[in-house]
């Protein structure tokens, strides 16, 4: 079988200056959320399988990369499904391994538990632009806090760092899964064809308001429940506050506690911010992973044109794995969407220290290589960054190199 140069369809190499760029981010990402409070922490990549397809990560489980059995635990002659094969997968995002690490070490943790991860995950998705099958996550999550002080917290976190790497005029839309329900209620859909509503809704600001209409006739529901929910959005519209409109026209279904909830999450942001951002009430946001059991909240960058990260309320998932619920809530941002973006716009990172380039003619050698090593090695203990290279042929091909990767200054070495 013949080798294959290129990597392996939706993923990819990173060359220095995208990775100048990433290791940055990541920077400004640990140092922002420490202030925060945020500890870090790190789970395998590999989780059993059965945590991976527990219904916990909507059509996620669909795209899993999963493991065979290895040696004599792998016998394909008595196999007869799936999982007398794999009994492990690459995991798919870091929220299922975070419940996991917290429900196994939960005892040796401070409560309430604020978590910084940062990893790779891996899906069997379609590549597409700031979309691959092997890409970074970085997740912040909070357990153990039932109030909306974890809601307020990851957001103005995640907002602050945003700000940090220079982005302006960005959204945080904000929604309530209980409020979703509580509009399909009033609307008169069934409950259990609530998920086929809510995907169907998901849909809003790529078909509009009759592209969704269209879609819940085709489904069967009746045109009276899809007038009647379509009459929330339109109604809103011209409302003062959307928020206040949609829960006095369903109030016979939600309970007035929940309203007040996202209005103070709001209203605390708003107040509190130190990044430029806007935070609105967006009832089209449904977010489709079916663990989340409350607040629900993404991030819309006008560049990008689509989420760049998103999060939210998961107070039922801890559950699964230890019989007791634990009120859990996490924000994730799109890192690679992030990076993609800063790269797009011809992002610098800001030198922190002095970036000098030694490069030495073919034939210096002995004791005047080791003078000019020496020379380097005392400049480095000054905090400079000093690259010691032979001289290329090319040497302005070089010099243009070395300049893109943020180098300076040149010293030439020649043989005497």
């Amino acid at each position: 079988m013949a080798l294959v140069k290129k990597p392996v369809t939706g993923m990819k190499d990173i060359l220095p200056s995208e990775m100048q760029i990433r290791d940055y981010v990541i920077r400004v990402i640990k140092e922002t959320y420490g202030k925060f409070g945020f500890n870090t922490i790190e789970t395998p990549c590999v989780e059993n399988i059965g945590n991976l397809s527990s219904k916990n990560g909507g059509e996620n489980e669909k795209l899993i990369f999963k493991i065979l059995k290895r040696g004599e635990k792998l016998n394909l002659e008595t196999a007869r499904e799936e999982l007398d094969l794999v009994d492990g997968g690459l995991r798919y995002d870091l929220t299922v391994p975070l419940v996991r690490f917290f429900s196994n070490n939960g005892n040796n943790l401070p409560s309430p538990f604020k978590a910084l991860q940062i990893g790779p995950v891996w899906r069997a998705d379609r590549p597409q632009r700031g979309r691959y099958r092997q890409f970074y996550q970085c997740d912040i999550d909070i357990l153990g806090e039932p109030s909306n002080l974890a809601e307020i917290e990851l957001i103005l976190a995640t907002t602050t760092t945003l700000g940090k790497l220079g982005f302006k005029g960005f959204q945080i839309r904000i929604n309530e899964r209980r409020i979703l329900k509580a509009m399909a209620a009033y609307s008169g859909f069934p409950e259990e064809s609530y998920d086929l509503v809510f995907i169907i809704l998901d849909k809003m600001d790529k078909i509009g308001l009759d592209g969704v209409a269209d879609e819940l006739i085709k489904e069967g529901f009746e045109k009276e429940s899809v007038d009647k929910y379509l009459s929330l959005f339109k109604g809103m519209e011209a409302a003062e506050s959307r928020l206040e409109y949609v829960a006095d026209k369903i109030k016979d279904f939600l309970d007035e506690d929940i309203k007040n909830n996202l209005k103070e999450i709001i209203d605390s942001v708003s107040a509190t911010k130190s990044s430029d951002f806007e935070i609105i009430f967006d009832p089209t946001l449904v977010r489709g992973m079916s663990y989340y059991t409350g607040t629900i909240f993404e991030i819309a960058i006008p560049e990008f044109g689509g989420s760049c990260g998103g999060g939210g309320r998961y107070d039922k998932m801890v559950g699964q794995f230890t019989g007791k619920d634990t009120p859990a809530c996490g924000f994730s941002i799109g890192f690679e969407r992030i990076v993609l973006l800063l790269m797009e716009n011809g992002f610098k990172v800001p030198d922190e220290n002095k970036k000098i380039a030694y490069l030495i003619e073919k034939g210096v050698s002995g004791d005047s290589l080791c003078r000019i090593v020496a020379k380097a090695q005392e400049a480095r203990k000054d905090g400079t960054q000093v690259l010691v290279a032979r001289m290329n042929k090319n040497k302005k091909f070089q010099k243009e190199n070395l300049t893109n990767e943020g180098y300076t200054e040149f010293v030439e070495f020649y043989k005497n």
